[in-house]
């Protein structure tokens, strides 16, 4: 496991290099003008002169590989540069945000992991009944569901139909305060709406494994000792089909963040999903290179808790990879 997380990590490194610098090369080819966006409403009406001095002070006037470089070297030291569309710096954005980002992402991945095995099991237990063919069609429609269209029709039914659950934000209108009860009721939608996003690849691989592993000799043996259901079930198939989802939770992270993106905004919710969005739209070099930092090694660190996870559930496959 220690020789795989080192390989690993070697081999990130000049993922995370070609990464960022990917990103100032975007940014720099973008038609939207940081230092505008920085500036504001003052922008519409600042002199060439005044946009010229802006743009030198934020480091805009470099070229890309020099600010890049600049960025690079600063990061490798703790310095993450300053947020021009934040105003503060850019490790303060993310230590603002992070941590409401992971309650959202770890709440949504849950309920997702949770309600996706248990509908499987019960569906591969008697395919083709009717509680497998109504999980399926709904699992199949959910996929196909933008998460964003799923967010809004939240808002409508639970939000202004049924009143019932705050439309977005952290706390409730007004409020001075953040308190436990204020962010657990002002949770529940987001985390709703992107487990749902996600709980149709979780039902599907595990409604396939167990009914595969249920076709297995083993499992057929099991039955013929006289085991009881229960048990075939939880210590024999789902221990086999849980296998397959081992690997789907590594290549699931990219999705989580993705549509993290599209919850969080359509939610307000505070998070880094949220700042990554501000960030792009107004070019902010530092703060975008970091998040995207942040969310390259978020993707290889599931990939790596997928592979760890797998060689452990099954010795045969070892830590090679």
């Amino acid at each position: 496991m220690a020789r795989m997380t080192g390989r690993r990590a070697l081999s990130a490194a000049p993922v995370l290099l070609v990464v960022t610098f990917g990103v100032f090369a975007a940014a720099a080819a973008s038609p939207f003008d940081p230092v505008k966006a920085y500036a504001g409403t003052a922008g519409l009406t600042a002199s060439t002169e005044n946009l010229d001095q802006l743009r030198a002070n934020l480091g805009a006037d470099q070229p890309l590989v020099a600010r890049w470089w600049d960025w690079l070297t600063s990061a490798l030291t703790g310095d993450l540069g300053a947020s021009a569309v934040m105003r503060q710096p850019v490790a303060d954005v993310i230590t603002e945000r992070l941590g409401w980002s992971a309650l959202l992402a770890a709440t949504a991945f849950l309920f997702a992991v949770t309600l996706g095995t248990g509908l499987g099991v019960l569906a591969a237990r008697r395919p083709g009944r009717l509680l497998d063919r109504a999980v399926s069609a709904a699992a199949y429609t959910l996929e196909a569901a933008p998460a964003f269209w799923l967010g809004l029709l939240a808002v409508w039914f639970f939000a202004v139909r049924l009143g019932v659950l705050p439309a977005g934000g952290l706390t409730d209108a007004g409020s001075d305060t953040v308190t436990a009860g204020q962010v657990g009721t002002h949770l529940v939608l987001p985390a709703l709406v992107l487990g749902l996003s996600q709980l149709p690849w979780f039902f599907l691989y595990v409604r396939q494994g167990v009914a595969d592993a249920l076709a297995e000799d083993p499992v057929r043996g099991a039955r013929a000792r006289g085991l009881a259901e229960r048990t075939v079930l939880l210590r024999h198939a789902l221990r086999s089909g849980m296998l397959p989802v081992l690997t789907l939770i590594g290549s699931r992270v990219p999705e989580l963040i993705t549509g993290a993106l599209l919850v969080e905004t359509v939610f307000s919710w505070p998070g880094i999903a949220a700042a990554t969005v501000q960030a792009a739209v107004a070019v902010d070099f530092p703060l975008l290179a970091a998040l995207t930092v942040l969310a390259t090694a978020a993707v290889l660190l599931g990939n790596l808790l997928s592979d760890l996870l797998y060689g452990l559930a099954d010795p045969r496959v070892g830590f090679d990879g």
